[in-house]
């Protein structure tokens, strides 16, 4: 309560502030989605202010494409979204900001591709494994059924979760053999991270690359209309820790048991008190100056 409350104190409302756009970037599982049923209700006051604010809110997610569609569509979310750890950036066409000459044109998006694709993380995750001598299980090598006894997901969303493009969330048989893991990705060029229920095997990209090259645009087009931009970072896990790094104002919500991850540091980072969407609508209603209700 006490981070929150130097909140408060000492970051001005925004709501009377004509020339500042503000972008609210966040994670979606165990952030502005309940980690259990994956509901938004107990942020749906902060993001109807959000909206009447005209603030921007950009999804940054682990999950694919095909996974992220339907969650807009619940969300009535027109704005830009992150795939896949930070793989591609999604800009509506015609929405904002820039279309640059190096992003791909599909259907209604200009993308920007920062990722390994699929398939090369997939042979590196069987070579890792035959390495170590031991058994690392990715979303390729998993069933429908294992994908929905280990997310909790439907059968539809399952599917939807093995769509994958840039990022292998895997499995371990013991937490103990990470570090190694680790290890063996750097040597092929690749990274790993934890997210909120697995591991991640993906290219030399993180969240945070998507993140400031969208910011780097929206600046540029406001600072040219004498306008300015504020971002906002909110998350709960430590793969949230390159966004939260490359905004203004980081924001760290509770997980499920109650704590904070201890691993997510940073100098100005703001731990709001509530479990994911409870946290983010209280951050959120403050940082707007609307009082909660």
């Amino acid at each position: 309560m006490i981070a929150l409350l130097y909140l408060f104190q000492y970051r001005r409302p925004m709501s009377h502030d004509a020339d500042l756009f503000l972008m609210v970037i966040s994670d979606l599982d165990g952030t502005l989605l309940d980690s259990n049923d994956y509901s938004f209700t107990a942020a749906a006051a902060a993001l109807e202010a959000l909206r009447r604010r005209a603030g921007c809110l950009v999804l940054a997610s682990s999950k694919t494409r095909a996974e992220m569609e339907p969650i807009r569509l619940r969300l009535s979310h027109e704005g830009p979204f992150i795939v896949e750890n930070g793989g591609a950036l999604y800009i509506p066409r015609g929405l904002f900001y820039v279309s640059p000459e190096e992003a791909l044109s599909r259907g209604d998006y200009a993308i920007m591709q920062f990722g390994t694709p699929y398939t090369t993380l997939r042979a590196a995750l069987k070579d890792i494994a035959a390495a170590l001598a031991t058994e690392l299980k990715g979303f390729g090598d998993l069933s429908g059924e294992e994908v929905m006894e280990l997310t909790g997901l439907n059968r539809r969303e399952a599917m939807l979760a093995k769509q994958r493009e840039y990022d292998e969330p895997f499995v371990l048989s013991h937490a103990g053999l990470i570090e190694s893991v680790r290890r063996e990705a750097a040597v092929r060029g690749l990274t790993c991270t934890q997210g909120g229920r697995f591991y991640h095997l993906l290219g030399q990209h993180d969240k945070g690359d998507a993140c400031r090259f969208l910011l780097q645009g929206c600046r540029g087009q406001r600072a040219a209309r004498q306008g300015r931009v504020y971002s906002i970072g909110i998350g709960d896990s430590a793969n949230d820790l390159p966004m939260l790094a490359a905004v203004d104002l980081p924001i760290l919500v509770q997980r499920p048991d109650g704590s904070y991850d201890s691993t997510v540091q940073l100098p100005n980072l703001i731990r709001a008190p509530g479990i994911g969407p409870v946290g983010w609508n209280t951050a959120v209603l403050h940082v707007l100056g609307t009082p909660p209700t």
